[in-house]
């Protein structure tokens, strides 16, 4: 269940409690390593989180260092979600313009928004207007339009989540990722794998599971993937992005507090370990309040908003080590320069690829998928 207590940082909370060899110790124990390697911000005096941490990796004598920028952003909705669609749009991109901005000066490569970030996540309603409205263009619609900008004015790609309009195919409704590449193209989408249907997550009553499969984007900066909220509690979603060969995979979620807080750092966190590839959670903030009451069908009462969506972004690398999270409460700008190099190094040290048996497990998982499946359970006779 939710808190009534919202604390701003529960990183900054750990920080400003210890010190000294107490401080170093806990980040040992709970970050993977005892500095946290912190990256110079040329940015100052701005309203919003902002970090920047380094993942090194060991100099090689066959390969130069893979060093690439990413960046991901966390915020809260712009104006009150009773105004006209396009005000409410208008004003996120007003809102967050400054942090794409700041992220280009900063030098980050591949930037990610967060899930449906050019709207407030209003799933949980189950009303089809206008929240529909918001739907849009892949290639063509506002959010593409307006990131293409920046993707050209700081050579950076730009993961862009929204809600997807397919005009082709009879105007249907995805959650989607659009990948612009640095010279301000669409170069390809992935749609959500899995959709939740938890309380008030109530996705399936505007879109289904997506149908690109676990696609992997060759990009100037690296090979990228992306995982889109829910996927995450799904560990064969966060498989086969590594089998289809991403360094860097893009978690863009929204998920609010007493719902799977206790998960968030841990999930993104053991794929990084499990498939030797960074990733990286983003999650919205603040608390998004609905015109019309709704209900979970959990037995609560009527209420106009889906809980307080609690940030937290964090980046993790290939070795389990990861960085602090950004704010619990307030838009943040979050920076890691990664070697890529280090992906295969951890792959060499603790072998995961090679023992992964992907063919006794596509055996077992085609069995199991038969409708005349029996577990494979020896009984005590």
């Amino acid at each position: 269940m939710g808190s009534t207590i919202e604390l701003s940082s529960l990183d900054k909370l750990v920080s400003d409690t210890l010190s000294g060899d107490a401080l170093k110790e806990f980040n040992r124990i709970h970050y993977g390593r005892t500095d946290h390697h912190d990256l110079p911000i040329k940015t100052n005096n701005v309203n919003f989180d902002i970090a920047a941490y380094n993942f090194p990796a060991k100099k090689e004598e066959t390969r130069t260092p893979r060093i690439v920028r990413v960046g991901v952003i966390q915020h809260s909705i712009a104006i009150s979600t009773d105004k006209p669609i396009t005000e409410q749009r208008q004003g996120i991109f007003e809102k967050i313009r400054y942090i794409i901005e700041t992220a280009g000066d900063e030098g980050v490569n591949i930037l990610c928004l967060q899930e449906a970030w050019s709207m407030p996540f209003a799933f949980c309603t189950r009303e089809k207007q206008p929240w529909c409205e918001f739907a849009e263009s892949v290639h063509n619609g506002p959010s593409s339009q307006f990131l293409k900008e920046f993707a050209t004015k700081y050579g950076m790609v730009i993961i862009s989540p929204i809600l997807e309009r397919d005009e082709t195919h009879g105007d249907t409704i995805w959650n989607t990722a659009v990948v612009i590449n640095e010279l301000g193209n669409v170069i390809g989408k992935h749609r959500k794998n899995h959709i939740p249907r938890v309380g008030d997550f109530n996705e399936s009553t505007y879109y289904f599971e997506g149908n690109t499969g676990h696609p992997v984007f060759e990009t100037k900066f690296g090979k990228i993937a992306i995982n889109i909220c829910y996927g995450r509690h799904h560990p064969l979603n966060w498989l086969m992005f590594g089998i289809n060969g991403a360094e860097i995979v893009f978690n863009p979620s929204a998920t609010v507090a007493g719902l799977s807080e206790h998960l968030w750092g841990v999930e993104a966190r053991n794929a990084a370990i499990a498939n030797s590839y960074f990733t990286c959670a983003i999650n919205r903030v603040g608390t998004e309040i609905f015109p019309n009451e709704f209900t979970s069908g959990d037995g609560k009462s009527a209420h106009r908003e889906f809980g307080h969506f609690y940030g937290s972004s964090y980046i993790t690398a290939p070795d389990g080590t990861r960085t602090p999270g950004l704010s619990r409460i307030r838009d943040g700008l979050l920076i890691a320069q990664l070697d890529l190099n280090l992906c295969r190094q951890i792959k060499d040290k603790w072998g995961f690829t090679m023992t992964q048996r992907l063919n006794l497990y596509a055996e077992s998982l085609n069995n199991a998928g038969k409708h005349d499946f029996q577990p494979q359970i020896v009984k005590n006779n």
